[in-house]
């Protein structure tokens, strides 16, 4: 393993020494850690998702069982009945138009925006969100010599080191975040807190050029009295802070069923009564029947002519959905060639997204359906013009509007680079 030894051991994550990963630990903690848990270990599995693929999912679940589900959609302002909130305007952030929506209640569950909507509705709120800003980095899976994550403490936050695909994702980050809550952008700074922190306990060290790619978040966390956003509150809030208006804050994206179940419980005062949440025990949207395809996986590698590696990309990207991608590429075997600049993803990968996720920007594609924009060296740039020529194949683009899609996703890279 390419991390500093500290202490000899036989426990770890992944059944990794604990001596081998770790150094400039106090050994007694560590000694702590272990003492009496020789047949003990960690094991949990959120750090394996991708964040915006399973928002995607979920989305696309909730659809499957009724739900209306708007994208790009901003709510612009609020209906009311005498003193009670009855339904929003909102806006369609592609063409303008704007709509009303009625409603018995309205839930609030926009995260770092609550505050906004908050005002918005004129109504003076229980609590206030504070923005907080997470980066995280990627760098190929070669640059650390390890199988097993590590999870290390700094002075401000926990910094996570996980295997992810054919990388490594390392982060994050805890500051304060008073700019565009659309657009939080890394910084040298961020950059430069994680590696001096990561490199603490690696033998060889990581440099700016083994990074491939960089990204940023933000947490919606509950404001306290401290002005130190690591010292806010992770658990989630839920009010009705007006008739017919109930609004959920904080929170975190593991706990997110949990919250929703609160904030619908909060809302049936004014629905009346409802039946008692049941997702725990509905699988998403491509969940059923995952196992039985993973079990076929040389028998699917021969029916539609693909690498077993390919097939394993996809029914780790769309789980039993996957079968939709294989009928494509049986049907028009372009689509199973790679992406150009991407060659991880296939073409049947694009169009699917077009059809079928609710792509509208080639932004979208590539940072959200799919995560080229941080998985090549070069941020998707060179995959952004064929991207584009497909897309604009299937929601009917014509040449002015492909090549303003293609441009704008550049100056986004643009900003991103000066930024870091």
């Amino acid at each position: 393993m390419s991390i500093k030894n500290i202490l000899p051991g036989k426990i770890g994550l992944g059944g990794a020494p604990l001596g081998n990963m770790f150094r400039n630990i106090p050994q007694e903690d560590v000694q702590a850690t272990v003492s009496g848990a020789w047949d003990l270990g960690i094991r949990y599995f959120d750090t394996v998702v991708d964040d915006a693929r399973h928002t995607m999912t979920v989305a696309r679940t909730a659809a499957h069982y009724g739900a209306v589900v708007r994208t790009s959609t901003q709510v612009v302002d609020f209906l009311r009945e005498a003193d009670r909130v009855s339904g929003v305007v909102v806006r369609d952030s592609e063409t303008g138009a704007t709509t009303e929506i009625r409603s018995t209640v309205v839930i609030n569950a926009t995260g770092v925006w609550t505050d906004e909507l908050q005002a918005l509705s004129h109504q003076k709120g229980r609590f206030r969100v504070r923005a907080s800003k997470g980066v995280h980095i990627l760098v190929p899976r070669d640059r650390i010599v390890s199988d097993v994550a590590l999870i290390l403490r700094t002075e401000k936050s926990v910094l996570f080191v996980i295997p992810w695909g054919i990388h490594w994702i390392i982060g994050t980050t805890d500051t304060d975040w008073n700019l565009d809550l659309a657009h939080p952008a890394a910084t040298a700074t961020d950059i430069d807190y994680i590696l001096d922190h990561v490199n603490k306990v690696l033998i060889t060290e990581l440099t700016r050029e083994d990074i491939t790619g960089v990204y940023a978040g933000l947490r919606p966390l509950l404001a306290g009295e401290s002005d130190e956003t690591s010292k806010l509150s992770r658990e989630h809030a839920v009010a009705a802070i007006a008739p017919g208006l109930v609004t959920i804050a904080g929170g975190k994206y593991t706990t997110y069923r949990v919250m929703a179940k609160d904030a619908v419980d909060a809302a049936a005062e004014d629905l009346g009564p409802i039946k008692d949440s049941v997702t725990e025990n509905v699988p998403l949207i491509g969940a059923e029947g995952y196992q039985a395809l993973v079990n076929q996986l040389d028998t699917l590698s021969r029916r539609h002519d693909l690498p077993v590696w390919r097939v394993t990309h996809l029914l780790d990207r769309y789980g039993s959905m996957a079968v939709d991608l294989f009928a494509m590429i049986d049907e028009d075997r372009s689509l199973a060639e790679p992406l150009a600049g991407a060659a991880e993803y296939l073409r049947v990968e694009v169009v699917y997204a077009a059809r079928h996720e609710a792509t509208l920007h080639l932004n979208d594609l590539l940072t959200r359906r799919t995560r080229i924009s941080i998985e090549t060296t070069d941020r998707g740039v060179e995959a952004a013009e064929p991207a584009a020529q497909i897309l604009a194949a299937e929601l009917g683009w014509d040449e002015e509007r492909t090549r303003s899609e293609v441009e704008h996703y550049l100056r986004r890279v643009q900003a991103e680079i000066e930024s870091q």
